[in-house]
C-alpha cells in the first residue's frame, strides 16, 4: 500500500478526531476538525458506519494514520504484540508504535509532527546512545538517549522547530537529561494512560484476530 499523498486534515476529518498530523497548525484555532465538522467529501453527512467490522476498521486506520505507518507495517507491530508475555496486546501494540524513533523525536519537541520528524531524521540529525540513526522506525528502549547531532543544534532552521514546540509537554516516559546538549531519556515503557490516542485498541486486536 502506497503512503498516501492527500491532504493531511482530509485523514483527521475522517477518523473525527485530531490526528496531530499538521505541525502548530493542530493546535490552533485553524484545525480542520474544529472548524468543519462531518465527515470529508460530497456524501459526507450521510455516511455512517455502525457495524462491528466498521469500528474496528475505523479504530485500526486512526491509530495508522496518527503514527503515519503503513499497512504492512502495522500489522507486523500488531504480530510483535501478540507475542509479548506481558501486558495486553492492544496495550502492547501502542507502546510499541510510541517507541518508533520518529515519534520520540515528535514527543519530545524535536518536530512539530511525525512527518516533519521522519524528514528530520532522514537527514541524520539525531543519536541514539551516542551512534546517529537515521531510520524513522527504529525501535527504542527503555534506557536510551536520544541527542541532537552537535551540527544540527547550530543550525537556525532547526532551532526555530524546537522554539515553535517548546511550550508543548512531553509524556511521563520521557525526561529532559541535559537541556544545553539537546538530550533525553526514555525512562520507561510507555502506559496506556500517558497515551493521548482516542480509540478502543482491543477494537484493533479482533480485528486481526479474525
Amino acid at each position: 500500500m502506497a503512503r498516501y499523498t492527500g491532504a493531511s486534515c482530509r485523514q483527521c476529518r475522517a477518523e473525527g478526531q485530531k490526528l496531530f498530523l499538521k505541525s502548530s497548525r493542530c493546535y490552533t484555532g485553524k484545525c480542520a476538525v474544529l472548524r468543519r465538522s462531518g465527515l470529508p467529501g460530497k456524501n459526507g453527512q450521510n455516511r455512517k458506519k455502525t457495524s462491528e467490522y466498521g469500528l474496528q476498521l475505523r479504530a485500526k486506520q486512526a491509530t495508522r494514520r496518527y503514527y503515519g505507518v503503513l499497512e504492512k507495517q502495522f500489522k507486523h507491530y500488531y504480530e510483535l504484540a501478540e507475542k509479548i508475555k506481558e501486558g495486553k496486546a492492544g496495550e502492547n501494540l501502542l507502546a510499541i508504535l510510541e517507541l518508533r524513533l520518529d515519534n520520540v523525536i515528535y514527543r519530545i519537541g524535536w518536530g512539530g509532527s511525525r512527518a516533519q520528524s521522519r524528514q528530520l531524521l532522514l537527514h541524520g540529525n539525531f543519536k541514539v546512545n551516542g551512534k546517529k540513526v537515521n531510520i524513522p522506525s527504529y525501535l527504542t528502549q527503555a534506557g536510551d538517549v536520544i541527542s541532537i547531532t552537535e551540527k544540527s543544534r547550530n543550525l537556525e532552521s532547526f532551532k526555530s522547530i524546537i522554539e515553535i514546540n517548546r511550550s508543548r509537554t512531553y509524556p511521563k516516559w520521557l525526561e529532559f537529561i541535559d537541556n544545553e546538549n539537546f538530550e533525553a531519556r526514555i525512562i520507561q515503557i510507555p502506559r496506556r494512560e500517558d497515551i493521548d490516542l482516542e480509540v478502543e485498541e482491543t477494537l484493533i486486536i479482533e480485528l486481526y484476530s479474525k
